[in-house]
């Protein structure tokens, strides 16, 4: 599909026609999200040491409501970065999907070891309006790079309502019990790899790790391409 000669993005016009609706200054890997302190596991970034513990560990890994090991991310959800995830996501563009997919890959460590990815699944009514999974597709690249499978590993048991607007407990009220591991998924001793476009307060990848690590994961990472940066809230 071609597209006419706008960026999706700032607006700017772009030479002739192309496949990929979007300037290259908007298709810039942004700069890494940046604090001074950082939550060791969830790396929840705070304006001081406070809700950090000795080994650096947040109130709230502290307290359980995590189910993911560590979680990793491209850069914080705002400005021309959220468009671009907005233009792929709700206008359908997949031809972001390869570009994306490369910026994602920078933010797993060199060192990281996973034997599966999968991915945040959609409630099949979500799916079917929007015609595919966004992090489905981002998921199944990052495997293919990483040279491990890919496994579509759980499902989403209910549609739930969206979760902006809503407080933290009501975003974890809201998903508990939406997720079921997949009859045939093999988690068992597995360290999972779980991808998603963008997260907030973690209380989607928490449900969906806490099914995860019920059905034997040995752990679970999350990798997004943004996070809501809430020292700005």
């Amino acid at each position: 599909m071609l597209f006419p000669d706008d960026c999706r993005v700032c607006g700017r016009a772009l030479e002739g026609w192309t496949r990929v609706p979007v300037c290259d200054a908007c298709l810039q890997c942004p700069q890494p999200l940046r604090a001074e302190f950082f939550c060791r596991l969830c790396q929840t970034p705070f304006v001081n040491a406070f809700p950090l513990d000795a080994d650096g560990v947040c109130t709230v890994c502290r307290s359980g409501l995590r189910g993911f090991e560590g979680a990793y991310c491209v850069a914080a959800y705002e400005g021309a970065f959220r468009k671009l995830i907005h233009v792929y996501k709700y206008e359908r563009v997949q031809a972001l999907r390869a570009p994306l997919s490369q910026m994602l890959a920078t933010a797993v460590p060199r060192d990281a070891s996973f034997d599966v990815v999968t991915c945040v699944p959609l409630h099949w009514t979500r799916r079917y309006r929007r015609g595919f999974n966004q992090s489905a597709l981002l998921a199944l690249d990052i495997a293919r790079r990483w040279g491990v499978p890919y496994a579509s590993t759980l499902r989403r048991r209910r549609p739930t309502p969206s979760q902006a607007g809503l407080t933290d407990a009501r975003r974890r009220m809201n998903v508990t019990g939406a997720f079921r591991l997949r009859p045939r998924a093999a988690v068992r001793g597995q360290r999972v790899l779980l991808v998603d476009d963008v997260m907030t307060t973690g209380a989607t990848a928490h449900a969906c790790a806490a099914a995860l690590r019920r059905g034997g994961a040995r752990s679970v990472v999350l990798l997004t391409l943004a996070r809501v940066d809430r020292r700005l809230g």
